[in-house]
């Protein structure tokens, strides 16, 4: 699946931060951009699969999942 979302990155002294303003919770370090965003980026990943899980317990016995994906 693919996504996309906004990284605002600000630099602190000798490292880089960034939060993604449509994940709350969301947030990266790193000493160079690059890592920053890669630390960003896995952070938004676990949030997901947390809230995936999160949504799915307690569903009723009947109920079906599908996978909609957005372009």
């Amino acid at each position: 699946m693919h996504n996309e979302f906004n990284a605002i990155v600000e630099k602190d002294g000798e490292w880089f931060i960034a939060y993604c303003p449509e994940i709350p919770g969301a947030n990266g370090q790193g000493r160079t951009k690059e890592e920053c965003l890669k630390s960003l980026s896995e952070a938004i990943q676990l949030i997901l699969e947390d809230r995936r899980q999160d949504a799915l317990r307690g569903l009723p016995s009947e109920a079906t999942k599908e996978v909609v994906t957005i372009e």
